[in-house]
């Protein structure tokens, strides 16, 4: 018995605040239960080909005819409400929907891509993770991990080895001098899981770094990728390099490793550069608001689009995505380690400061800071489709900031005075980011230059920076050759047996079906992936429509009206970039072009436009 009928009932194994329960959080439950409806729908009906859970592919050829293959669903289903654009129908049979996937759009374009080095090097720049590519720094390359446990720190990718795949045009030492050496580097963050990966049944794990090159024509070539076993059960490390080569053995040693290193980027993207940085470190900002700032106060008002449904979408992803056995730890490469990666990244690499754009493109030496370059800063790869969409959509978002703290603080001495605002900012530091509340990185509250800053990251984390991570998934990742996540089976080479060596070269071909994810990890990809990827007809878009709150103030509107116009501006240069042969990272033929920065979008899965906030 309730002693206040009034009182808040906890439903549900999830906790959702009452004061973040909205018409529009039913439809994010609805996508969630939906899309595990559609699962269950979608796997009975492909178990003709699959006589277990990891049951793999036995031709190349069969992967794309999963896009071929007819579905035969019940008559009657929430997926037919939900998900329109995800099948396409072909036809009626017995009452029921005979449907098929609908075919992303890399596979439209070119089918075959997957198989390029230059597309390889090219979605690392203008793909669904733009945010793990750094540039190398020190040479050699060194692990800072303790080599009594995981063996020795020092790469052996040798500076040899990276001359003769330049072709001896250039020293290494000149190409780090010159900013032309690139890295993806998952070994010191993946080494110390692979033992208790490899423990769980149908999957394994690598340290890895993947050397790129910048050529001339601005774009990446793969040079060279390491993978690492640290020492286990009494057997000493096991690395090797493998580099792009024309013999049928090299070429596909590299083609596995490469499905390998893909694998790692899409745990990490999902993990880390998604999950992690955007819908998990908003949340403390938005508890704090709603804890610390009435709803009249101007920070809170200008902040409250960009939350909207954020944590009944994080709540959601807790129950069926990110959850124990769920999609992510049963289809990724790290598995029921998933989330302890996670924590682990948050340790180690998270600091606010970096979350601002320019700040993560000087960290990974994307960037550097120059005075008379557009932006404040000179890219480092002046072809660099994110970081030249998002400077321009940045300073957007912090002219429009400014504009709006600026109306509200136009005595800087107040922002100091303002006990609401304050007790906000201590929340998220010393209560919501506990474990690093004594970082000195944290910035200072102090002036309303101080507040712009915080402001226009937190907004461009809640908006930009989710839009670019996750509203490609199914682009780049729906048809899985191109973007693994998960990889099933070692290396050929890593202690082979005499039997698997001689069936790796009798049939290469099957040794990468085996090394890719199995048709029932495969087809629960391709399913979430689309409900992340899609744009729902109630999305709004930052920029795009003026909060009621913001309309009354004139000058506000004013500002919001400015704001407005350079998304608007944003759009059409971004339609230039596409069509300008000479930026080889977004147009050429068959190449999907970069438009997950576009602002504004239509319903459905486009691959372009900007939510306020973080709901998928």
């Amino acid at each position: 018995m309730h002693a206040d009928p009034s009182s808040e009932t906890r439903k549900g194994d999830i906790y959702l605040p009452r004061d973040e329960v909205s018409p529009e959080v039913k439809q994010i439950k609805f996508y969630a239960k939906t899309l595990a409806s559609v699962i269950q729908a979608v796997l009975p009906s492909i178990g003709n080909g699959i006589t277990s859970a990891d049951h793999g592919f036995e031709y190349l050829a069969s992967i794309e005819s999963l896009f071929d293959e007819k579905l035969e669903f019940p008559p009657q289903g929430s997926w037919k409400t939900l998900l329109p654009q995800l099948f396409k129908a072909i036809s009626m049979d017995n009452g029921g929907d005979v449907l098929r996937f609908e075919m992303p759009e890399t596979m439209k374009r070119d089918k075959f891509c997957w198989f390029r080095d230059g597309e390889f090097g090219r979605q690392t720049l203008a793909g669904v993770n733009p945010y793990s590519i750094k540039l190398v720094m020190e040479w050699p390359i060194k692990s800072k991990l303790d080599p009594e446990i995981y063996g020795p720190p020092e790469s052996m990718i040798t500076a040899e080895l990276i001359e003769a795949q330049i072709g001896g045009l250039i020293k290494v030492h000149e190409a780090i001098e010159q900013r032309k050496l690139f890295i993806l580097d998952y070994h010191d963050l993946l080494l110390p899981f692979v033992s208790k990966v490899r423990e769980i049944e149908g999957t394994t794990l690598y340290g890895s770094r993947t050397l790129f090159f910048l050529t001339p024509e601005g774009t990446l070539r793969p040079l060279a990728i390491e993978l690492t076993r640290p020492p286990t059960d009494g057997n000493p490390q096991w690395r090797q390099v493998f580099t792009p080569c024309d013999h049928s053995t090299g070429f596909w040693l590299w083609m596995l490793a490469k499905a390998h290193v893909l694998a790692h980027d899409s745990g990490y993207h999902q993990l880390v550069s998604h999950w992690l940085r955007t819908h998990c470190v908003v949340e403390p900002y938005i508890i704090a608001a709603n804890r610390q700032l009435s709803v009249m106060h101007p920070v809170f008002r200008l902040l409250r689009p960009h939350f909207r449904n954020t944590m009944a979408t994080n709540a959601v992803a807790r129950q069926s995505l990110i959850n124990a056995g769920g999609t992510i730890e049963s289809s990724f490469s790290p598995g029921k380690y998933s989330m302890e990666i996670c924590s682990v990244a948050y340790d180690k690499l998270w600091r606010f400061d970096h979350e601002a754009l320019p700040n993560d493109l000087i960290s990974r030496g994307m960037a550097v800071e120059d005075p008379t370059a557009p932006h404040g800063l000179k890219l480092t790869i002046e072809d660099y489709p994110f970081a030249n969409d998002g400077l321009i959509l940045w300073d957007a978002i912090k002219q429009w900031v400014s504009d709006y703290v600026h109306h509200y603080y136009p005595d800087p001495s107040v922002v100091a005075c303002d006990e609401e605002l304050q007790a906000w900012w201590a929340e998220i530091r010393t209560v919501g980011h506990a474990d690093k509340k004594d970082e000195p990185w944290w910035p200072e509250l102090k002036t309303p230059h101080n507040l712009i800053d915080i402001l226009a990251t937190i907004i461009w984390v809640a908006s930009a920076h989710h839009a670019a991570v996750n509203f490609g998934q199914y682009t780049y990742a729906g048809y899985f050759p191109n973007r693994p996540t998960i990889a099933r089976i070692k290396m050929p080479t890593e202690d082979p047996t005499d039997e698997d060596w001689n069936r790796f070269l009798e049939k290469p071909d099957a040794v990468l079906l085996e090394t890719y994810p199995s048709k029932l990890q495969a087809t629960t990809i391709i399913a979430a992936l689309y409900v992340l990827s899609y744009h729902s007809p109630s999305e709004e878009y930052i920029g795009e429509h003026i909060e009621a709150a913001w309309a009354d103030d004139p000058t506000i509107k004013t500002a919001f009206e400015k704001f407005n116009r350079r998304l608007k501006e944003l759009e059409e240069i971004i339609n230039e970039r596409n069509a300008n042969p000479e930026l080889k990272n977004r147009n050429g033929a068959g190449i999907v072009p970069y438009e997950l920065l576009k602002p504004f979008s239509k319903p459905g899965v486009t691959g372009k436009g900007v939510p306020y906030s973080i709901s998928n």
